[in-house]
């Protein structure tokens, strides 16, 4: 078969509706009905001269052909989308753009990126506000760090171990809760709300009460005897990780970045 007579419209339609089981699902995912997605693949059928799918009463199975080709399949997308990137990359290439929570950025992230820019001069730095809507594609991102309880659909690293602490004043301070979202027990009363754990440490450190966030992210302010902790830290399912798509994940910068900030 020639390269260039390759179905690569059908076989985009076959990897996601081998991974979905379901062309409603893969229909969703690319944006098409899925009338067109069984179009593409009894026309891939026809091509091939294989079955790929079986209908069960269970819903959809692969055949063994098609089981036969999708590592090679998936495989050679991942190769397609490197491919795009180092095309794409140019002058970039020795950019990074990293996306991260404002508290994270600045309690943990930018002191770590200071010291790795001055080991590495060549490369630059944009540093991009995000939650957890992130989109790679649309924000252009090498790279995100993400609280949560996993790495979910990317490939990830996690920073460390999932705790949090209780910090008040250096000095001690009312036994006051200070609230923020995501943090524990956020819909009890708090003295005061604000609004990430970043302005939650202030706020302790400023004599408001007590503040529970992550120990990762305190504990620059409580090694500076800004603020103490009151009892032992708590062990949760939430950690920061460091996240990106397979292809960004791939890449030899973003390798080395991790790496640094995971030493």
């Amino acid at each position: 078969m020639k390269r260039t007579h390759l179905p690569l419209n059908g076989l985009r339609v076959l990897d996601a509706a081998a991974r979905h089981l379901s062309f409603t699902r893969a229909a969703d995912e690319l944006a098409v009905t899925p009338a067109a997605v069984g179009q593409q693949i009894r026309a891939l059928e026809d091509m091939l001269g294989v079955v790929l799918f079986r209908r069960t009463p269970k819903g959809l199975e692969l055949t063994p052909e098609t089981e036969a080709g999708l590592d090679a399949l998936r495989a050679g997308f991942l190769e397609f989308e490197e491919a795009v990137r180092a095309m794409q990359a140019g002058q970039s290439s020795n950019a990074l753009t990293i996306a991260a929570p404002r508290d994270i950025s600045a309690k943990w992230l930018q002191p770590r990126l200071a010291a790795y820019a001055a080991s590495q001069p060549d490369l630059t730095f944009q540093l991009i506000a995000a939650d957890d809507a992130l989109d790679f594609t649309e924000a252009n991102l090498d790279i995100a760090i993400r609280l949560s309880a996993d790495a979910g659909e990317h490939e990830g690293m996690r920073i460390a171990d999932g705790a949090f602490v209780t910090v008040e004043a250096a000095s001690g301070g009312p036994e006051q809760r200070i609230g923020w979202p995501g943090c524990p027990a956020d819909d009890e009363p708090a003295i005061i709300k604000v609004a990430d754990g970043g302005l939650a440490i202030e706020a302790a450190a400023s004599g408001f009460g007590r503040a529970t966030v992550p120990q990762l992210l305190a504990q620059a302010d409580i090694d500076a005897g800004r603020v103490r902790p009151v009892g032992e830290a708590n062990a949760n399912a939430l950690a920061y990780w460091l996240i990106a798509p397979t292809p960004q994940w791939r890449q030899k910068k973003v390798k080395a970045l991790v790496e640094a900030l995971t030493a």
